[in-house]
């Protein structure tokens, strides 16, 4: 409120005031026109002073001059009781009566308009006051909105700058994702190119190894023609039996030394697998009369061929060294057989067997599937380690080419 006040200007109540004083001079004026008691610059002054003071001052100055009024209308009243008397006594009370009512009348013009011009200035210092804190609040509101807008900025540009790292971060993943996939794919590059360049000296490896069987073959059927027309040749056979011989000595010695090794293998397994050794002695105890059969077969089969070499030499003679050659094969392949466990009872593989001129091996391949992967592959690996079939160089030339060919049924309880 003291703020309100000292807003307040000085304009209006100097107004008020000049107006109350002209009206009391005026008063005065009509009651007595020939008093010059005071003279009229007097009244000038004091308005001209009372313009300076406030509005209490004002009130005060009023009441003043309301008391001076009074005084001079006393004096009047009693110079014109002197120069009137009783003739003019009536008169001047009753004009005194209506100047007092007069002077009230103005008194209360002039506190109500005093009152009406304070009400006016507190109002307009009410309204000065309420349009300046508006305007405060407006200001206020406008910088709390600024800042606001600032922060909001700021918030923004916080946010684009986080969206932008991210951005960074998310390509630079994608760049190093990019960049693995494609160290991936030139290390999957490299390894098709090496596999490919192994499966290449793979094919080639093995088509040398074909070439020469082959070749082997070739020379080893060779031979045969020219064995064939030695063994025609009287001269020389002599020495055809003798080199007969020794190669049987060879062969032999080859195949103990296979039966030793395998033998070993057998051993080793063994001392491996204690579960199966009661098993494994049995399987030993099989081998050996196995082998004794295949060594009474081999020495039955080779007199049948050395009688077949002689003129009388019959087809009998011929298909039973066939049948021991068989045998011996079987057996042979039963003994490399290793049956893998969990195996239906009713399976069967039949495995086709190709031999080359010398009875090594030249292809081993499932002719009728089990059904089982695992039999039938143990199938074809027991024919692969029980080869190479040297037997097949005892048969006679005519039976030789039969035998190169044979196929085995393969099943829980043997092969036949």
């Amino acid at each position: 409120m003291a703020r309100r006040h000292a807003r307040v200007g000085y304009g209006l109540p100097t107004l008020l005031a000049v107006g109350l004083h002209g009206l009391v001079l005026l008063v005065s004026v009509i009651s007595l026109p020939a008093s010059d008691h005071e003279p009229k610059p007097s009244s000038i002054v004091q308005a001209t002073l009372v313009s300076t003071e406030t509005v209490t001052d004002q009130a005060q100055r009023a009441e003043a001059a309301k008391q001076r009024a009074l005084a001079r209308q006393a004096e009047e009243q009693r110079q014109a009781e002197e120069q009137a008397r009783q003739e003019a006594e009536a008169a001047a009370a009753q004009e005194a009566q209506r100047q007092t009512e007069e002077a009230e009348q103005a008194e209360q013009e002039a506190q109500r308009q005093a009152e009406e011009a304070a009400r006016q200035a507190e109002a307009e210092a009410e309204r000065r006051a309420a349009d300046a804190e508006e305007q405060a609040q407006r200001l206020e509101q406008q910088r709390q909105a600024e800042e606001e807008a600032a922060r909001q900025r700021a918030k923004e540009a916080e946010e684009q700058a986080r969206r932008e790292r991210e951005a960074e971060a998310q390509r630079q993943r994608e760049k190093e994702a990019e960049e693995q996939a494609r160290r991936e794919r030139e290390a999957a590059e490299q390894r098709q190119r090496e596999k490919e360049a192994e499966e290449q000296a793979r094919r080639e490896r093995e088509a040398e190894a074909q070439r020469q069987r082959e070749k082997e073959a070739e020379e080893q059927a060779r031979r045969e023609r020219e064995a064939e027309a030695q063994r025609q040749r009287e001269k020389e056979a002599e020495e055809q039996a003798r080199r007969e011989r020794e190669a049987e000595a060879q062969r032999q010695r080859e195949k103990e030394a296979e039966e030793q090794a395998r033998r070993e293998r057998e051993a080793e397994a063994q001392r491996q697998r204690e579960k199966e050794a009661e098993a494994q002695r049995q399987r030993e105890k099989e081998a050996e009369e196995q082998r004794r059969a295949r060594e009474q077969a081999e020495a039955e089969m080779q007199r049948l061929i050395e009688g077949a070499n002689e003129p009388a030499t019959n087809a009998q003679q011929g298909q039973q060294a066939a049948n021991d050659f068989t045998a011996l094969v079987r057996q042979a392949i039963e003994q490399a057989w290793r049956i893998p466990p969990n195996v239906a009872s009713g399976a069967r593989v039949e495995i086709s067997v190709r031999l080359g001129p010398s009875g090594e091996l030249f292809v081993a391949e499932v002719a009728t599937s089990s059904g089982d992967g695992a039999f039938d592959r143990s199938a074809v690996q027991a024919v692969e380690a029980a080869a190479p079939f040297a037997e097949l160089r005892q048969l006679p030339a005519h039976l030789q080419r039969e035998y190169r060919r044979i196929s085995f049924v393969f099943s829980p309880e043997g092969v036949r």
